[in-house]
């Protein structure tokens, strides 16, 4: 089939998904031709791609070596592995493998920051747009967040921000001078990488090209291998030396710092838990280094509360707090979820976890389980593994659904206590994604308090 598409047509656009098809918009926009392929053999948006382009060749199907020797580049969407056999062929042939990340950055006139982590990502990207909207600039937002970033380019905007996910960062070769951040690494993606290691090489590469960076003081698998001419800060919550962003006088009545200078009380800071202050000095940081007003930046700290489903207060019932973390979706993130909500006094936490378990080794929740969790309340393909690994550290019960699992939580939890959905596995083997699981919790919380809510926020019923 290959062998019938012309051969002026240089550029493999492989997926049909989001990224593929804000490629193709973007290379119709500077006059490129391209041709589609997709491995599946009906990809959900092939009509809207004939519709739209129907003098493009579609090729589907396992990816075609031959159709890839054809070309000069292949334009990989960040959900196919770089170890598919033609991919490995193409590379080897000399055929140029490009994301939309380094698509972007060729064409970006404005400042690009970039940020990247196992965790609080969409956190930190939303908070520093918002920061930089205060601070009166027209800001892009987008990347592995909302917006596909080849559909930002335009020449009205005054600096870009983007999530960045580890998927992207695989073909990045240079930065081109953006300001870039690693807030933290822990494993994820296990059943893509073949161990930490390769997933920290590709978190790693957003630091090439960068001219300034931001890393986690407290996690040395953030800090990179950088030349003395890169400009550096770090953010923690510890103390922070000159030039670093932290917290002065403790984590209870204590303050956000830059080095020495007090910014504001934490107190002040709307978005709660421990984990998410770590979220804030990270945006405070990133916003310093692009030039952004420490005062829009402090004063949105005070409004600003946060992702729907990323540790969303709920609602309170009979003294009971209930925190849909929905979009925690790997062991990192329920980890500091766990330790942002937990009590040091007592075990105060339900948790509701579950799902698909992407091939992580949950041994490693048993610390947190341990001195925070009382009950936790497993759901979903890889509640088993997560039973096997935290069972001996806390109780824990198997349910059959997301519905039950709220309702136990219930008669568990007494006055103080806080239910945390926060599952540590992805969504698809019972959802069509976080957000139709946060949903689901969040309708069958409102049962709880007699809110019949349950169809009309739409999506699968709970039970």
């Amino acid at each position: 089939m290959s062998n019938v598409i012309a051969t002026n047509r240089k550029t493999a656009i492989l997926g049909m998904g989001a990224t593929g098809l804000s490629a193709a918009r973007f290379l119709t926009s500077i006059g490129d031709s391209f041709v589609f392929a997709d491995s599946r053999s009906e990809p959900p948006r092939l009509q809207e791609v004939r519709d739209r382009y129907p003098d493009t060749p579609v090729v589907l199907g396992d990816f075609d070596q031959d159709l890839l020797a054809h070309m000069d580049r292949a334009l990989v969407s960040p959900g196919i592995s770089l170890d598919e056999l033609a991919l490995v062929a193409a590379r080897e042939n000399g055929v140029e493998l490009i994301g939309d990340l380094e698509l972007f950055l060729q064409h970006a006139k404005a400042p690009v920051i970039g940020i990247t982590g196992s965790n609080g990502k969409s956190t930190v990207t939303t908070l520093l747009g918002a920061m930089a909207k205060a601070s009166g600039l027209n800001v892009g937002l987008g990347g592995n967040l909302g917006v596909p970033m080849l559909d930002l380019l335009d020449d009205q905007h005054e600096l870009y921000i983007l999530e960045l996910s580890s998927f992207q960062l695989e073909l990045l070769n240079d930065s081109r001078g953006a300001i870039v951040a690693l807030l933290n690494v822990s494993p994820d993606h296990m059943d893509r990488y073949q161990g930490l290691q390769q997933y920290h090489a590709a978190k790693h590469r957003i630091f090439r090209g960068a001219s300034k960076v931001v890393i986690n003081r407290e996690d040395q698998l953030t800090k990179p291998l950088l030349s003395t001419q890169v400009e550096q800060t770090s953010f923690g919550l510890n103390q922070p030396d000159l030039g670093e962003f932290g917290i002065l006088e403790g984590l209870e009545q204590g303050y956000l710092a830059h080095g020495i200078e007090r910014l504001m009380p934490i107190s002040e800071v709307a978005l709660k838990g421990t984990h998410n202050l770590a979220n804030a000095l990270a945006a405070l940081a990133l916003g310093s280094a692009a030039g952004l007003s420490v005062k829009a930046m402090c004063d949105t700290l005070k409004t600003y509360r946060g992702l729907p489903h990323r540790c969303e207060n709920i609602a309170e019932i009979s003294g009971v707090l209930y925190i849909d973390d929905s979009k925690g979706t790997n062991l990192g993130a329920t980890e500091a979820a766990l330790e942002g909500f937990g009590s040091a006094e007592h075990k105060n936490l339900i948790l509701i976890a579950g799902g698909q378990g992407k091939d992580q080794d949950f041994s490693g929740l048993q610390k947190a389980t341990a001195a925070y969790v009382k009950q936790a309340l497993l759901f979903g393909q890889d509640a088993e593994q997560i039973d096997l690994a935290i069972q001996s550290v806390c109780d824990t019960q198997r349910v059959d659904s997301l519905q039950s699992a709220v309702e136990l939580a219930a008669r568990v939890a007494t006055a103080g206590d806080i239910v945390l959905l926060s599952p540590a596995c992805a969504s698809f083997d019972m959802f069509s994604g976080f957000e139709e699981r946060g949903l689901c919790f969040q309708q069958a919380v409102a049962k709880l308090s007699g809110a019949q809510q349950a169809e009309s926020q739409g999506g699968k019923s709970c039970s």
